[in-house]
């Protein structure tokens, strides 16, 4: 047999079989794996692939589209030729049929009435016996492979190509999705995974099988035969799904310790209890180094955002309604593309800094974004919050100073006069469209403008006292006393 492997021809060498090729005689090179009967009229989700069908012809159907269809579906399983005992229930056979199996080079043969079925099957068990003696050991080098996980310490890439060279198959893997399911590992073509995890596992070229996990399936392996090598057929692929599974679980549970000890330290570095040096050895261990941000999310799906940060290094820590997340610069870019987002980032500083004055600029960003409605706004970005001083000590005193009555009064009567101001400079001055914008009458935002520099001291029309109203206002954000 040539390069150890059955095929349909050597079938027809076999004296004691007595085959002869009805049509498709183009295919006589398949491969032969088994010989398995049955009279279903789909026998296909139950078939691996490379067996030869014996039928007596009870599921043929008599219609010339229907034998056509019958032929084409065991074909695209990857079943190696379809033999009939002609002299029993085989229907008559249309020029359909054997058209198609010229075609397709898929094989047709008819088994003399004399030759019983389980003869065809003891020569093909007989003659891929060796085949089978490689499957068992390529399974139990396989199991070695959760010796391999443990002893040597395999990134992923390497266990898998490992697995690879032992079973004769080519190995993806992917979430439900279709995205990479372990880093490093590469993800099948589109248009390959099945509909539902209890679909057939048989492929054109190989397997596709669930990867299990708690709660269903964490993905699927996808298999497909190397050229040149000797699969090891599904059991063989089986395992692998395991090995895959146990490594996927491994991942998750690492992924979810360093999670947890991501909102530990973040929660320590936002409390201030943590050493420069402790704080860099724990942000190292999370893989941030070099400029760094906090950057706060008030508004966006979490399944979004997670699945925003799952490949980027960072600590992501919930405060009260607030998701504080901590790395480098460019995960601004990523969160404020996500939908629905409402966020604030700091100015970058150096790992092991305090974050008081870090956490003040995100709060005072985020702020800034609700009420602008945009995606994310960064701290400094405005001409003026970048004058400020950092001290909360210092910005009090001039809030106190310029905005205390106005802040008195709000309180006092429920009015708005703090809001009318802060909202008629950001337009510019431009009455109109800040009345409109606070949807009140340009007379009665006329007045409070009045009432305003008449409890500050401060003549609105003067470009000093604009500019230390407007100060004061930006420093009320940044100490959060602004809606």
């Amino acid at each position: 047999m040539a390069d150890d492997k059955l095929t349909v021809e050597d079938l027809l060498s076999f004296p004691a079989l007595q085959l002869s090729v009805k049509a498709g005689s183009g295919g006589l090179g398949r491969s032969v794996s088994w010989a398995h009967a049955s009279e279903l009229d789909d026998p296909t989700p139950w078939l691996l692939g490379s067996e030869v069908l014996m039928t007596t012809g009870l599921a043929i159907p008599r219609t010339a589209a229907g034998q056509r269809r019958y032929l084409e579906r065991l074909d695209d399983a990857g079943v190696s030729a379809l033999a009939l005992s002609a002299q029993l229930r085989v229907p008559p056979l249309h020029d359909a049929f054997f058209r198609a199996a010229e075609e397709r080079g898929f094989p047709v043969l008819e088994v003399p009435l004399a030759v019983p079925f389980i003869a065809v099957s003891q020569e093909v068990a007989a003659a891929v016996q060796e085949d089978a003696r490689h499957r068992l050991g390529a399974q139990l080098q396989v199991f070695g492979a959760l010796r391999w996980m443990v002893a040597e310490d395999l990134d992923t890439p390497t266990l898998l190509r490992r697995l690879e060279r032992l079973s004769g198959y080519d190995v993806y893997l992917c979430t439900p999705q279709g995205r990479p399911l372990l880093p490093g590992v590469p993800t099948p073509g589109p248009g390959v995974l099945p509909a539902s995890v209890d679909a057939a596992p048989t492929v054109p070229g190989g397997f596709v099988l669930p990867v299990p996990a708690p709660g269903g399936p964490a993905g699927f392996l996808v298999a497909y035969e190397r050229q040149g090598a000797q699969p090891a057929g599904l059991a063989v692929v089986q395992h692998i799904a395991t090995v895959a599974a146990l490594r996927v679980a491994t991942v998750r549970s690492e992924r979810e310790t360093l999670r947890r000890e991501g909102a530990e330290t973040l929660a320590e570095l936002l409390q201030e209890v943590l050493d420069p040096e402790a704080a860099r050895r724990r942000l190292a261990r999370h893989s941030i180094e070099g400029d760094t941000v906090l950057i706060v999310v008030r508004r966006a799906p979490d399944e979004a955002l997670l699945a925003c940060l799952e490949d980027r290094p960072h600590l992501l820590l919930t405060w009260g309604e607030d998701r504080y997340v901590l790395g480098a610069p460019d995960l601004a870019d990523a969160i404020g593309a996500l939908p629905a987002v409402t966020a604030g980032m700091s100015r970058p500083f150096r790992p092991g800094a305090a974050l008081k004055v870090a956490q003040r600029e995100a709060l005072w960003a985020v702020s800034k974004a609700g009420e602008s409605g945009r995606p994310l706004v960064r701290y400094g970005a405005d001409a003026t919050g970048r004058w400020l001083p950092d001290d909360p000590a210092v910005l009090t005193a001039l809030v106190d100073h310029v905005l205390g009555e106005v802040l008195r009064y709000d309180a006092e009567h429920g009015s708005q006069l703090l809001v009318s101001v802060r909202t008629w400079m950001e337009r510019d001055r431009r009455t109109e469209t800040a009345a409109a914008a606070l949807h009140i009458h340009p007379n009665t935002l006329a007045y409070r403008l009045r009432r305003f520099g008449v409890l500050t001291g401060r003549d609105l029309s003067s470009t000093g006292a604009l500019t230390e109203v407007w100060l004061a206002i930006q420093a009320a954000g940044a100490l959060g006393l602004t809606d």
